[in-house]
């Protein structure tokens, strides 16, 4: 059954004259439409409408430690998509494992004014939301196009179907940001969720849905260049089947140790910048910590208080964050998506590893209650010299555990079919 192109025009007249929901309103206009040759696109998205009645009601966010596994937790789950065994949604801990998980990277750039430092303990620099796409097993309909109207059309046809959209926006862009205070080139994906009035209901992973108006979203959204009006969601409910889901699982892994460990190459990341991730990252970091004399040690960088302060406020953001750290490194999410990822058959032994990373969770938590930046500056070079400390210890750790993970899912014999 194809859609007529003015249905939220239909709707909302509709709305006017019964008094119906916007809901109520579009299935009855739906339902009224006679049976026509429609494209594939239209059929997809009217079959989902059918099946509105049978979704669960949008699921607030709940203890989310990381930020876009936490979304797409929430867009499956009002989709419907559900675990092939359990028959359970897809947990944020089991979609953030497949996204790639954990990684590292620090890296600190002196300009005139400030000195930045950005450290991100999620899977990095491969695609977090791509891999995790393509690795939970359901079916995603994606969308980029030049066009503001085209874009438009193509989120109606999601939201028409009772479904979440995820759309990709520009952070500076956003009505509600200061511009000035962040990244012109930084990115966040949005959850539109529905309609109010004249306004779309967005999750931001605030717990509250935020109203903007159509044209402030496209606005935010047309300013991204390589993904210009990217968005994605759920056309129907099917979700992986087990085998899929195991080979996937093991594909993750294999690239998250690999990354940590520093065996695979980097996807667009020069090889003079490899230094800076995984477990070598955290080793020079940690020896830049302990450099007081040479031009890129940390005494030398953040000798001046308000570089100090601000560097110091800018470590303990990106880890406390959802967007690209979390509570403990998100080493204590790992060890919850290893242990259920041991429930999958096959990959009972993945259980073993998990104590490894709840141990790993709990050395970052000390590592991150050490950062003060209230330090006195005088003071910064014996505050670093037990930043470095706790760093060399979790270093140490995070290479047996990656080691020892490798090696178990190296002993798992060929993927399934």
């Amino acid at each position: 059954m194809a859609q007529p192109k003015n249905l939220k025009k239909l709707t909302r007249t509709r709305m006017d004259r019964t008094g119906e929901s916007y809901t109520t309103a579009r299935k009855a206009i739906l339902a009224a439409k006679p049976n026509r040759p429609a494209s594939a696109e239209d059929a997809a998205a009217a079959a989902a409408a059918a099946q509105e009645a049978e979704l669960p009601e949008y699921p607030a966010p709940q203890n989310v430690l990381q930020y876009d596994a936490g979304l797409w937790h929430r867009v499956l789950t009002q989709a419907g998509v559900t675990h092939p065994i359990s028959g359970e949604p897809l947990s944020e801990a089991l979609l953030a494992g497949l996204a790639g998980g954990i990684g590292f990277m620090a890296f600190t750039f002196v300009y005139e004014e400030m000195t930045t430092a950005t450290v991100v303990t999620r899977a990095h620099p491969e695609p977090y939301t791509a891999n995790l796409l393509a690795r939970c097993g359901a079916t995603i309909s994606e969308r980029t196009t030049g066009s503001a109207r085209l874009a438009a059309d193509y989120l109606d046809v999601g939201l028409d179907a009772g479904r979440a959209v995820v759309v990709r926006a520009s952070v500076a862009a956003l009505p509600w940001i200061d511009g000035d205070a962040v990244e012109e080139s930084d990115s966040i994906d949005l959850v539109v969720v529905g309609e109010h009035e004249d306004d779309l209901l967005i999750d931001d992973g605030s717990g509250s849905l935020t109203p903007i108006s159509p044209a402030d979203l496209a606005f935010a959204r047309s300013k991204r260049k390589k993904d210009k009006h990217w968005q994605a969601w759920v056309p129907e409910s099917t979700g992986p089947d087990t085998i899929t889901l195991v080979n996937n699982v093991r594909e993750a892994i294999t690239q998250t140790t690999a990354r940590l460990l520093g065996t695979s190459e980097l996807e667009g990341i020069p090889a003079h910048f490899a230094k800076n991730f995984g477990v070598l990252g955290m080793s020079n970091w940690a020896e830049k910590l302990r450099d007081t004399t040479t031009a890129k040690g940390w005494t030398r960088i953040f000798a001046e208080p308000v570089r100090l302060s601000s560097g110091l406020s800018q470590v303990l953001g990106f880890l406390t964050d959802t967007r690209f750290g979390g509570v403990g490194a998100l080493r204590g999410q790992y060890a919850d998506f290893l242990t259920e990822a041991a429930k999958l058959p096959g990959l009972e032994a993945l259980g073993a590893h998990a104590a490894d990373y709840a141990h790993l969770a709990q050395d970052w938590i000390v590592f991150t209650d050490l950062i003060d930046p209230d330090i006195d500056p005088e003071q910064r070079s014996g505050h670093f010299a037990v930043l470095a400390d706790q760093l060399e210890i979790i270093a140490a750790a995070e290479t047996r555990a990656a080691t020892a993970l490798a090696a178990t899912v190296a002993t798992l014999g060929a993927p399934r079919e």
